[in-house]
């Protein structure tokens, strides 16, 4: 009865493991249903679709102080973006569906959140901005030319490249670019 009663406690002992070990494997097993593949891709998706959530926080920071009409999303269970119109009831677009002037507010808006999530690993000081000034309503021009401003006030440089004739006023200093002839180019930086 002795050597019974202590096998039922040994028994009882190894249940008790099985039991815990059954756990710690239950727990591995979700871990591997959630990022785990041959390949790495489930994390790799993951990762990005972080990452990508922490750039649209940063952005929407700018994108508020841009307009407040739009907000930044990324499409569920995806990599790609959508844009929340709040003046039309928090209603849902496409980023095909935005106008010139609105597609450049939100690129805008993603290249500063991007320098700002760069910026907690190294300091960002230049942002260059290769045209779509032109596509730009006057309000619009007026709201983006504000910002870019601001990022200047900040200490950034801001280098614009555009041909509209309106931001030559709010742009102190200039390179000027004009064709010659034999290909060549003369550049004059005026308003030192």
């Amino acid at each position: 009865m002795q050597q019974d009663e202590a096998h039922k406690n040994k028994i009882g002992d190894l249940l008790r493991r099985i039991s815990a070990q059954a756990t710690v494997t239950e727990n591995w097993a979700k871990l591997n249903d959630i990022i785990g593949s041959a390949d790495g891709k489930k994390f790799r998706q993951i990762a990005q679709e972080y990452t990508l959530d922490v750039l649209l926080g940063y952005a929407n920071i700018h994108l508020q102080a841009l307009t407040s009409r739009y907000r930044i999303e990324r499409i569920p269970a995806s990599l790609g973006l959508q844009v929340v119109d709040q003046d039309m009831g928090d209603e849902v677009r496409t980023v095909y569906s935005l106008s010139g002037g609105e597609s450049f507010l939100v690129s805008l808006a993603l290249a500063l959140g991007l320098a700002s999530l760069s910026s907690s690993r190294m300091k960002v000081e230049s942002l260059f901005i290769d045209e779509g000034f032109g596509s730009l309503d006057p309000n619009t021009l007026n709201i983006a030319m504000d910002a870019l401003e601001r990022l200047h006030n900040q200490g950034r440089k801001v280098g614009v490249i555009s041909h509209v004739q309106e931001m030559t006023e709010r742009i102190p200093v200039q390179i000027k670019v004009s064709k010659q002839q034999s290909g060549r180019s003369k550049v004059e930086v005026m308003g030192v």
